[in-house]
C-alpha cells in the first residue's frame, strides 16, 4: 500500500510538471516534433491566422548561411555541442522592435511572464499523436507504462493502424527509451490504446480494426450480425458480396440492407478523423537535414529550410503600440483601447512563435551535429555496421537538450547522406555485452545475415551452428538470442531454406 502511495505522488508530480510547462516551451515542443514539409505548414498557418506576424523578404539566403560543419578528425570533446536557452530579452526584443528605447512598455513587463497575454488562440497546432496523447492520463498506467504507451502511440501509421510487430516496438523501446518491457507488455497496452478515440486506433489489420469498433457499440441490436459478417465473411464483406453473406445469415433484403448501412460508417482509416489524410506509402520523404562527407572525411551538415521563411511583427503593428503606448489608457476611447489590446496580443503569439522557430532550429541542429560526431565512423565509409551503439540519452549528454526534446527532433526525420536518405531513428541501435566491450545488435544481425547468404542451401544451417559461427567471429551470443535475431530478420529456420 506505501508503494502505490509513493507511486501515486510520483505520478502527481509528473503530471503537475506537465501541467506547469509555458505556453512558450509547449509551442517550441510541438514545433520541434514537426518535419520539413509539416512546419512549412504550420508557418503559413500562423502567417494568416496573426495580421501582425510578416514574413521578410527573401534576400538570398541560401543553405551556406544556415551551414554548421562537423568534421570527422576532431577529437572528442574538441567541438562544443550545447544548448542555449532561447529565451525572450531586451536583446532579443531591440532586434525586433529596432531599439531597446523603441520597446514598448508592455514588453518590459512581460519579461518575468507576469503579464502574458490570456485566451490566445494558437491554432489547431495538435498533431495526430498529441490528440491521443491527451488521452494517457484517462487510465491507471504507471509513468514507465505511459512513456511505453506513447511511443507505441508514435509507431502508428498515418491511418492509425499498427504496421509493425509488437516485438518489435518492444525491442525499439528498450533502445529509445532505455525502459525494459516484454511483447506482452506492449499487447496490454496495445489493448489499452484500443479504448481510445476514434476507436479503430492501433489496430493491426483492418479487419481488427473494424471488429473493435462494432464491440464498442454494445447499443447497437446490429452488434451480434456486423461482428459475425466481419470475423466469418471478412472477404465476401470486402468485396460486396452481399447476396452470398444475406443467403448465410438467413436475412431479408430489408434486414441485409440494414445491416450493409451500419457496416458501411465503419471506418477502416482512424487516423483520418484526426487530420491524417496523407497515406504513408504516398508520402514523399524531404530530408530535414543534408550531411556530406567530404574526401578528407569531413562531414558538412546542413538544415533544410527551403521554403520556411524568416519572420517579422510587422512595422505597422510596432508603430500602433508605440503611439498608443505614450499615453494614458483611460484617456483613450473604447475603439483605441479594443485596439491597442488586439494588437498587443498578437504581437505577442508573434514574438512567441519567432522565438519558438528560433529554439527549434537550435535543437535540431545540436542533435544532429551529436548524431555526426558519435556515428562519424558511418559518415567516413558508408558501413552501417560500423555504426555504435547509441541512445537518446547519448545524444542528450553531449547536446544538454532533455530526452523528450532529442526524441522530438529524431522522430519523423530523415537526413540526406553521401549514402542515401535514412531516418534519424536509424543511428539508434541497442548495444549487447562483448566482453569489456559493447557491440550494436546491427553489427551481429549483418553477421548473421552474411552467414545465411553464403550457407550452402542444399544442406542450411541449424540455429546452434549458426551460433557456433557467429561465436567464432567474436559474438559470444546464446542460441535463443540467434533465433530471436533470425526471426526478427524474417529468415525462415533451416528446414524452411532448402
Amino acid at each position: 500500500m506505501a508503494q502505490n502511495n509513493i507511486q501515486s505522488q510520483i505520478d502527481l508530480l509528473q503530471q503537475t510538471q506537465i501541467q506547469s510547462l509555458s505556453p512558450q516551451q509547449v509551442l517550441t515542443a510541438r514545433l520541434t516534433e514537426l518535419s520539413i514539409e509539416a512546419l512549412r505548414q504550420r508557418v503559413d498557418n500562423e502567417c494568416m491566422e496573426n495580421p501582425w506576424l510578416e514574413k521578410k523578404e527573401e534576400t538570398g539566403n541560401g543553405p551556406d548561411d544556415y551551414e554548421n560543419t562537423a568534421s570527422s578528425e576532431e577529437e572528442e570533446g574538441e567541438v562544443v555541442y550545447g544548448e542555449r536557452p532561447y529565451e525572450s530579452t531586451e536583446d532579443d526584443n531591440a532586434s525586433v522592435y529596432g531599439s531597446k528605447d523603441d520597446i514598448p512598455a508592455y514588453q518590459l513587463y512581460t519579461q518575468n511572464g507576469d503579464n502574458t497575454p490570456e485566451n490566445i488562440e494558437y491554432g489547431d497546432t495538435q498533431s495526430f499523436f498529441d490528440k491521443l496523447e491527451s488521452q494517457i492520463y484517462e487510465y491507471d498506467l504507471t509513468s514507465d507504462q505511459r512513456e511505453k504507451l506513447k511511443y507505441l502511440i508514435g509507431s502508428l501509421g498515418d491511418d492509425g493502424l499498427l504496421h509493425k510487430p509488437l516485438y518489435q516496438i518492444a525491442d525499439e523501446v528498450e533502445i529509445y527509451q532505455g525502459l525494459q518491457t516484454t511483447e506482452e507488455e506492449m499487447q496490454q497496452l496495445l489493448k489499452v490504446l484500443w479504448q481510445f478515440d476514434p476507436l479503430g486506433v492501433g489496430a493491426r489489420s483492418v479487419q481488427e480494426c473494424l471488429l473493435i469498433q462494432i464491440r464498442h457499440d454494445k447499443g447497437n441490436p446490429l452488434q451480434p450480425l456486423m461482428e459475425r459478417v466481419i470475423r466469418d465473411y471478412y472477404d465476401d464483406f470486402i468485396h460486396k458480396r452481399w447476396d452470398f453473406i444475406e443467403q448465410r445469415l438467413h436475412l431479408s433484403h430489408i434486414e441485409m440492407e440494414d445491416l450493409i448501412a451500419n457496416l458501411l460508417k465503419l471506418n477502416p482509416r482512424p487516423g483520418t478523423s484526426l487530420g491524417e489524410s496523407v497515406s504513408q506509402g504516398s508520402r514523399q520523404i524531404t530530408p530535414d537535414f543534408f550531411a556530406k562527407t567530404e574526401l578528407d572525411g569531413s562531414v558538412t551538415m546542413t538544415l533544410n529550410e527551403d521554403g520556411v521563411p524568416e519572420l517579422k511583427i510587422s512595422e505597422d503593428a510596432l508603430d500602433t503600440l508605440k503611439s498608443l503606448d505614450t499615453k494614458d489608457m483611460a484617456k483613450l476611447s473604447q475603439a483605441a483601447q479594443e485596439n491597442l489590446r488586439f494588437t498587443r496580443s498578437y504581437v505577442d503569439r508573434g514574438q512567441m512563435f519567432i522565438n519558438a522557430m528560433g529554439q527549434r532550429k537550435q535543437n535540431m541542429m545540436s542533435t544532429m551535429l551529436a548524431i555526426i560526431k558519435l556515428q562519424k565512423a558511418y559518415f567516413r565509409t558508408g558501413d552501417d555496421t560500423s555504426l555504435r551503439p547509441m541512445k537518446l540519452e547519448d545524444i542528450s549528454e553531449i547536446t544538454g537538450l532533455d530526452i523528450s526534446t532529442v526524441s522530438r527532433v529524431c522522430n519523423s526525420k530523415y537526413v540526406q547522406t553521401s549514402y542515401g536518405i535514412v531516418p534519424l531513428r536509424w543511428f539508434f541501435s541497442k548495444a549487447t555485452k562483448q566482453g569489456d566491450e559493447e557491440v550494436s545488435i546491427r553489427m551481429i544481425r549483418a553477421a548473421l545475415q552474411e552467414i545465411v547468404e553464403n550457407e550452402d542451401k542444399n544442406f542450411p544451417l541449424s540455429d546452434d551452428k549458426l551460433t557456433e559461427l557467429l561465436r567464432e567471429q567474436g559474438f559470444n551470443v546464446a542460441r535463443r538470442t540467434v533465433s530471436k535475431y533470425r526471426e526478427q530478420m524474417g529468415i525462415p529456420v533451416a528446414r524452411m531454406r532448402k
